[in-house]
């Protein structure tokens, strides 16, 4: 897995929507690397240009973690995009982004 193609992929998601770490992974070759996504991100050399506030747990949790600025931060963004929070959660089954293969 490459960081690049992590970055690459954010860049692709529509405003209104998010993606799962998992999602991103599995997007990649392997399921499996979704911690390591979570690495790329937390190290995003460009949250203006590659959007990770985007990303979201398989849950539609919210990142505690979130590097550019925390929780809070990464809920405003994602509100400002359209995509409802409630509870630091997003509906999966109404703003995950799907792939149109």
């Amino acid at each position: 897995m490459q960081k690049e193609e992590v970055y690459r992929f954010l860049t692709q998601i529509p405003k209104g929507k998010v993606v799962t770490y998992g999602q991103i992974a599995e997007h990649l070759g392997n399921k499996k690397y979704a911690r390591a996504v979570g690495n790329v991100l937390h190290a995003n050399p460009d949250p203006a240009r590659f959007p990770c506030y985007k990303v979201v747990s398989a849950a539609g949790k919210l990142s505690a973690q979130f590097a550019d600025g925390g929780i809070d931060v990464q809920k405003a963004r994602l509100e400002r995009d359209g995509i409802e929070v409630c509870n630091y959660r997003v509906d999966l089954k109404k703003f995950q982004y799907s792939e149109k293969k």
